[in-house]
């Protein structure tokens, strides 16, 4: 009876998994579309309010070297990277430079609007975590919930109902077994940590930096 129940599990597991390679990246894929694209279309059809910044008590403006654009330009890049990007998420092609461009998007969007003005405490900060601006506390729940939405499809990417997918069988490239190695590891880390330096410098630098020492030791222990 234990093994019939076991064999059960596992046959179900492996069903649900081989659902779950098609169904659940295409799911984040299109509300995240859908949300990015009416972002931009909002920016598109509206007024360039990034020239009024700071425009309230908790805007702390955007982190270098955003600050160094002409706000015209950085609403034209948010704008137009909103368009593009979320319509290549939504197809599937180029996804995990299309879902990690966009956590970039996310993260400066967090540190100039989103993010607490100032805080001296994980309880403080932790204040922030709301979808209402209230002051200088911030409210980064959401842009928070899709930078969290965003990272399987730049880890594991499209999924198989996806143009990327498509283009791989068109080519004819087999499938290379999964690898968890130090320098794939160094290599997300480094790319994930210096962006999240730009909310907390602390932490994202720490990040990096392991990534850092990852990526050296797999180059010079062949791990």
């Amino acid at each position: 009876m234990k093994a019939m129940l076991i064999e059960l599990a596992q046959g179900l597991r492996e069903r649900l998994n081989g659902v779950g390679e098609w169904l659940a990246p295409l799911g984040l894929r299109v509300i995240l579309a859908w949300e990015f694209w009416e972002s931009g279309m909002e920016k598109l059809n509206g007024q360039n309010w990034f020239a009024d910044l700071p425009w309230a008590s908790w805007q702390v403006g955007f982190p270098w070297p955003f600050n160094l654009i002409p706000a015209d330009a950085n609403w034209f890049l948010a704008t137009w990277s909103e368009l593009i990007f979320a319509v290549l998420l939504l197809v599937g092609l180029f996804t995990r430079f299309t879902a990690f461009s966009l956590f970039i998007v996310t993260v400066v969007a967090t540190v100039a609007v989103h993010w607490p003005n100032a805080w001296d405490s994980l309880g403080q900060l932790w204040e922030g975590y709301q979808i209402s601006p209230k002051g200088d506390v911030g409210n980064y729940k959401l842009p928070l919930l899709f930078m969290i939405m965003l990272l399987p499809l730049i880890l594991k990417g499209p999924g198989k109902l996806s143009l990327d997918t498509l283009l791989v069988r068109a080519a004819g490239a087999g499938h290379a077994a999964d690898r968890g190695d130090a320098l794939a590891w160094g290599i997300a880390l480094v790319a994930l940590g210096l962006p999240i330096a730009l909310m907390i410098p602390t932490l994202g630098f720490v990040l990096a930096g392991v990534g850092v020492i990852a990526a050296v030791a797999a180059r010079v222990l062949r791990v």
